[in-house]
């Protein structure tokens, strides 16, 4: 009799157990390594042999997907919308030093970042982020839309080799021997899309 009684309970507590489960509110992903990148210029003091100041850019590295290529597919995803630049983790701007990419000014900090396509397709500017709204609101990167877009700046359409870009690739290059200018480069697919980027640094 005690070991029926016994037993009814184990599966009584099995089942509600698998019932709690089921009707979880919450529950959880991730935990695997990413694909990430991140796009970096050091400035170095040669004469104290200490860094004089940096920027950098991290971001997931989608990859490009053949229904891409049709470009009613990727206007459907893309026009009118803020796309956030990247997979996974938000993509972001840290500087500690003042930045002005194609005209706007960007103080030192960290910004979280995506890519706004006006509704007619015909312009993309990059867009910041306030990571301390996101934090405050827990909006995952996903949900870029529903995150305030604090300003933009434009980017320039550069043409586009006819072999698409496999995963998205930022880059920051600059002139030798020049310090205070860079220019920032998104490719992907057959997307591709720059900004000038002037560094206030010491020489």
């Amino acid at each position: 009799m005690k070991t029926r009684i016994l037993a009814g309970a184990m599966v009584l507590l099995a089942v509600t157990s698998l019932h709690a489960r089921q009707n979880q509110k919450i529950g959880v992903e991730g935990g695997d390594v990413d694909d990430r990148g991140s796009a970096r210029l050091l400035y170095w003091n040669g004469q104290t042999n200490a860094a004089a100041g940096q920027f950098a850019i991290n971001y997931g590295r989608p990859v490009w997907h053949k229904e891409y290529d049709d470009p009613a597919k990727f206007d459907s995803i893309t026009k009118g919308k803020v796309w956030r630049m990247g997979s996974n983790y938000w993509s972001n701007l840290y500087t500690d030093v003042p930045l002005t990419i194609a005209g706007t000014a960007v103080a030192p900090g960290l910004y979280f970042m995506g890519l706004q396509r006006s509704a007619d397709g015909s312009s993309w500017n990059l867009a910041f982020i306030d990571p301390l709204k996101v934090r405050k609101e827990r909006i995952d990167a996903f949900d870029i839309r529903k995150a305030k877009v604090e300003f933009t700046t434009p980017m320039s359409i550069e043409p586009a080799s006819s072999e698409a870009v496999e995963k998205l690739t930022i880059t920051l290059t600059h002139p030798e021997n020049d310090i205070h200018n860079a220019t920032l480069k998104v490719a992907w697919g057959h997307l591709a899309l720059t900004a000038p980027v002037k560094v206030t640094v010491g020489d």
